[in-house]
Order: structure tokens, then sequence, then C-alpha cells
């Protein structure tokens, strides 16, 4: 307490360091976790990469042993499955979002067709799951 029996810490100046302590804490604990965030959303995007390899890899092997016509189909998805794969691991999330919005703008009226289709198929998963 001070001579006229206030606490000390009322101080406007004080109070003012003590409020940006704490937004100083916050944002670091906001931006850690944003980092965190983001290493878990690579993480992902490294094992679809994987995983996509994998099946370009499988379709060609089996497209082999089709004839020609079957060959052919399993050939080229699994040619544009190698080029997803590819993608995601040449890609960071930042960079993904940027061609995203690209393709957004390029074709809103598809883009907002499928933003329905996932919200139906969305819903109805939801109410399902009920």
């Amino acid at each position: 307490m001070d001579a006229q029996g206030r606490n000390s810490t009322s101080d406007p100046g004080e109070i003012q360091e003590q409020i940006s302590h704490k937004a100083s804490q916050i944002k670091e604990t906001v931006s850690d976790l944003g980092r965190k965030a983001g290493d878990k959303i690579d993480e992902g995007r490294v094992r679809a990469a994987g995983s996509l390899e994998s099946t370009a890899s499988t379709l060609h092997e089996s497209g082999d042993r089709f004839a020609s016509k079957a060959s052919n189909a399993a050939h080229t998805t699994a040619d544009k499955i190698q080029v997803a794969a590819d993608y995601l691991r040449e890609h960071d999330t930042r960079a993904m979002m940027h061609d995203f919005e690209g393709l957004v703008r390029r074709y809103p009226g598809a883009a907002l067709a499928a933003a329905a289709v996932v919200g139906f198929f969305a819903g109805r998963a939801l109410r399902n799951g009920d």
C-alpha cells in the first residue's frame, strides 16, 4: 500500500506493463499453437503424398496385368495420382491455399457447386452420426 492507502499495483504504468506482458504471452501461445497446427498439417500432407504415391505404384503394377484398354486407364489414373503426390510433397500449406484461392477465383461457379456438394454430404454424415 502507498501513503494514501491505495494498493501499489494500481499505478497506471504498472498496469499497462502487466497488460503488455500478458498480451505478449498470449501472442506467443497463439503463435506456438499455429506452428504446431502447421506442423501437423505438413505431417499429414507428407503422409498423404506417400499414400498417393503407393497407390499410383500399385495401379501401375496391376495395370500391366490387364488387357491393353484397362491397362491404359490404370496407367493414366496412376500418373494423375502420382502428379497429386508430387504436388503435395512439393508445396507447403500456404502455397496450396494460394493455389486453391486462384482456382476459386478462376472458377467461382464450380467452386460454389463443389462447396454445396461437400456441405450436403457433410450434413448427411452429421445427421446419420446422431
